[in-house]
């Protein structure tokens, strides 16, 4: 019998149809459930960017927000944005969820946040934001809606002379933890609020600052005069303000630095070494 008669008088079992049958049938179910996985996956990973606080349920804050925008990134200080002129601040506050958008002189929204800057200062516990190319904000209004959330415990404006630029200070609570959440199409900035409720013991902090000043432009020409140094502004304990220059944990420390700051040919003896405790405000 040659090998072409063999090959036809093989006898073909059956069981063979139900057999390729059952294994197209696991086949098909390895394919759709490797499908179902890399879109629950997909899923996941948007959800865990969308960085939305202590809410309910997702679908209520979706409910309230009606374009979400492209994450463009996340970050607790540095900067941001791109290059604008004239854009309007704004503030939005929706269950726990703080919201800073950004609108044209058409009182649209801007497709991208105008460049900005996150800082963070620990004595008290706050967050610095300042904004160029931007000529108006309603302190107020912002001022109102982050007082809003329970982890806020101050607000205010920054005194800047640049007509371009706009600012503002959160002050939180003690142990309060923070993220920013930078977006575009629409651009805006989503900040996330969170703590664990443990309690945090306050500390004495060391620190360079002036005599006490109303708001006003006094705060800009000192922090102008001093272009090198890290001037930030406090609240004072009668609703002034002060400059603040460092936070230091001993007296020597801060002393060394007033002595440092002397050497300056511009210093005129504004500032002083000064202590209080972390989460309050200095004395008058």
């Amino acid at each position: 019998m040659t090998s072409k008669e063999r090959y036809e008088n093989i006898e073909i079992p059956a069981q063979l149809p139900d057999v390729i049958r059952r294994a197209q049938q696991k086949a098909a179910a390895r394919k759709s459930s490797s499908r179902i996985i890399r879109y629950a996956s997909s899923l996941a990973a948007c959800a865990a960017l969308l960085l939305i606080i202590n809410i309910p349920t997702v679908a209520n804050a979706m409910v309230k927000i009606p374009v979400v925008g492209t994450i463009v990134q996340v970050l607790q200080f540095g900067d941001g944005g791109k290059i604008t002129d004239g854009v309007t601040v704004g503030s939005e506050a929706t269950e726990n969820t703080l919201k800073i958008n950004f609108s044209t002189n058409e009182q649209d929204q801007a497709n991208d946040a105008p460049s900005y800057n996150v800082e963070h200062k620990e004595a008290p516990n706050r967050v610095l934001f300042t904004f160029s190319g931007a000529r108006y904000m309603d302190v107020e209004k912002v001022k109102a809606d982050f007082m809003t959330q329970p982890l806020v415990k101050d607000v205010y404006g920054s005194m800047i002379l640049d007509d371009s630029s706009v600012g503002f200070v959160v002050v939180l609570k003690e142990g309060v933890q923070y993220a920013v959440t930078e977006f575009k199409n629409p651009g805006y900035l989503e900040v996330e609020l969170t703590s664990d409720g443990k309690p945090v013991t306050p500390r004495k902090v060391y620190s360079l600052r002036t005599e006490s000043m109303p708001f006003g432009e006094s705060m800009g020409i000192i922090k102008e005069s001093y272009p090198d140094e890290d001037i930030s502004f406090l609240k004072t304990s009668s609703g002034q303000f002060t400059a603040v220059i460092g936070e230091y944990p001993t007296a020597e420390e801060a002393e060394q630095k007033l002595k440092e700051l002397a050497q300056q040919p511009d210093y005129h003896e504004e500032f002083y070494v000064d202590n209080w405790m972390s989460n309050e405000n200095p004395m008058d």
